[in-house]
C-alpha cells in the first residue's frame, strides 16, 4: 500500500492567507454562478477555480461568468461529484480563489486533443514556462507549480502528462481529468466565457507561500498476476487476460461469477502496475457484453497487473493530513482531485460522511475525477493535490 508522496520540513507559524473558499446549491446555473463568484471572487483575486456539477451546461455556466463581469480568470470544468467545504456534494459548484498578493498565474489552452502530438505539447508548456519566467518576479523567492484539467472523454491525458511534465523539469504537476457523463458529447471546460471542446488547460502558478504537493493511495497487491495478451489501447480496452476473456478471467481471479462484476467490485479490487518501485492503480471503468474490460488509464499488450485490495482509506488520509499540517505549519487551503471510484467504494463502505468531514476539517476543495496527474504519470483511484500553508512572511 502506497502512503502519501510529502516532504517533512520544521513546524514554524503562519498567518491566514486571502484564499476563499465556498460553495453553491441553488440549482439553476446563472443563480450558482453568481452565488458562488459573490462568495469567492474579488478585486484582489488572481484566479478563481470552480468545479461544477455535470447538471448544469457548460455553455450556460459560461455565459453566467460573463453576465457576472468579474474581471477575474474564471477557470472551471464538469465534475464526477464536487468536494466542497461541507464535503463531498452532488449538484454543487465549489470553487476557490487564490489571491492575487499570493499567486501569479499563466495559463495555456491545449486544443484538439485529437491530434495532440508530444513535441508540439513540449513546446507550448515550455513557452509558457518562459513567458510565466517575468511574471513570478514580483515575488523575491517564488514557487511554482503546475495544474493541468484534462478533458477526461479525450483519453489523451498520458501523452499531454508525459509532454508536459517533461517540459516543465522540476516544476511539480498536478491535475485531474474533468467529470460528466461518458455518454456525453458536451463541453467539460471553460474558461471565463469561452467553451472549450476537446481540450486541456495548464496553468502555471508562482507563490510566495509554501505548499506540498501530495499523491496518495490505499491498495495493496495481492499475489494474483494478470497478463494483458490482447488489448485496443487507443480504447483503453482490454480483451484478454492470459489469453482468455478479460471480464471472465478477471472475476475468476476474485472468485466471483462473470456477472457479479460491478463498480463496487471494480473499486475495491483495483488492478495495478509496478513501476519505478512504485505500484500504481489502473482502475476498471466498466466491462462491456463482449467481455472486454475498459480502463480510466492506458493499458497495452504485455504488462503484467496485480489484483490489489483494499487498505485502510481513512487512516491513509488521517496520516496524509496529519503530515501536511504539521510540514505546513497548518493547512490553509487544499485543491484536491479524487477519483471517482473512490467515491464509489465509499459509498459502498458508508465511510461517505467521515471522509466528508475529514476533507471539510481541512479545508478541501477540488472534485471527483476520472483519473489524477501527479507529475508526468496519469493515474486512477488516487487522491492527489497541493496543499497550502499560511503566510509565514
Amino acid at each position: 500500500m502506497s502512503g502519501p508522496e510529502v516532504a517533512t520540513v520544521v513546524e514554524r507559524k503562519t498567518r491566514p492567507t486571502e484564499i476563499r473558499r465556498g460553495m453553491s446549491m441553488k440549482q439553476d446555473a446563472a443563480a450558482a454562478v453568481e452565488d458562488i463568484l459573490d462568495q469567492i471572487a474579488s478585486e484582489d483575486s488572481e484566479i478563481v477555480l470552480l468545479f461544477c456539477s455535470p447538471q448544469f451546461h457548460v455553455a450556460d455556466i459560461a455565459a453566467a461568468v460573463r453576465r457576472h463581469g468579474t474581471r477575474q480568470t474564471v477557470v472551471g470544468c464538469t465534475t464526477a461529484g464536487e468536494i466542497t467545504p461541507a464535503g463531498y456534494r452532488h449538484g454543487s459548484i465549489a470553487g476557490i480563489s487564490l489571491p492575487r498578493r499570493h499567486f501569479a498565474v499563466s495559463l495555456q489552452i491545449i486544443e484538439h486533443l485529437a491530434n495532440f502530438d508530444i513535441a508540439s505539447g513540449i513546446a507550448a508548456a515550455k513557452s509558457l514556462l518562459q513567458e510565466h519566467e517575468s511574471v513570478s518576479r514580483r515575488f523575491d523567492q517564488p514557487r511554482t507549480f503546475a495544474l493541468l484539467i484534462n478533458d477526461g472523454l479525450a483519453m489523451r491525458e498520458e501523452a499531454i502528462a508525459s509532454a508536459v511534465g517533461d517540459a516543465l523539469g522540476h516544476v511539480p504537476l498536478i491535475g485531474g481529468s474533468a467529470g460528466n457523463n461518458p455518454s456525453s458529447e458536451e463541453p467539460n471546460i471553460f474558461i471565463n466565457d469561452r467553451v472549450l471542446t476537446n481540450a486541456a488547460i495548464l496553468l502555471l502558478a508562482s507563490t510566495d507561500l509554501d505548499f506540498r504537493v501530495f499523491q496518495t493511495q490505499h491498495f495493496e497487491p495481492l499475489e494474483h498476476k494478470l497478463v494483458v495478451t490482447r488489448a485496443d489501447p487507443s480504447r483503453r480496452l482490454v480483451l484478454q487476460l492470459n489469453a482468455e476473456p478479460a471480464g471472465q478471467e478477471y472475476a475468476q481471479m476474485l472468485g466471483l461469477k462473470r456477472e457479479d462484476l460491478n463498480s463496487f467490485v471494480f473499486a475495491s479490487h483495483p488492478l495495478v502496475v509496478r513501476a519505478g518501485g512504485r505500484h500504481y492503480v489502473r482502475g476498471i471503468q466498466r466491462v462491456d457484453d463482449s467481455d472486454c474490460l475498459q480502463f480510466f488509464c492506458a493499458i497495452d499488450e504485455g504488462i503484467v497487473l496485480s489484483i490489489a485490495r483494499s487498505g485502510d482509506l481513512v487512516s491513509n488520509l488521517e496520516n496524509l493530513f496529519e503530515r501536511l499540517n504539521r510540514d505546513l505549519g497548518g493547512v490553509e487551503a487544499v485543491v484536491a482531485f479524487d477519483c471517482i471510484l473512490r467515491y464509489v467504494e465509499m459509498e459502498q463502505t458508508q465511510l461517505l460522511p467521515r471522509v466528508s468531514e475529514l476533507l471539510s476539517r481541512n479545508k478541501v476543495v477540488g472534485f471527483n475525477t476520472y483519473g489524477e496527474q501527479f507529475g508526468m504519470m496519469h493515474m486512477s483511484q488516487t487522491f492527489t493535490g497541493i496543499a497550502f500553508g499560511g503566510d509565514s512572511s
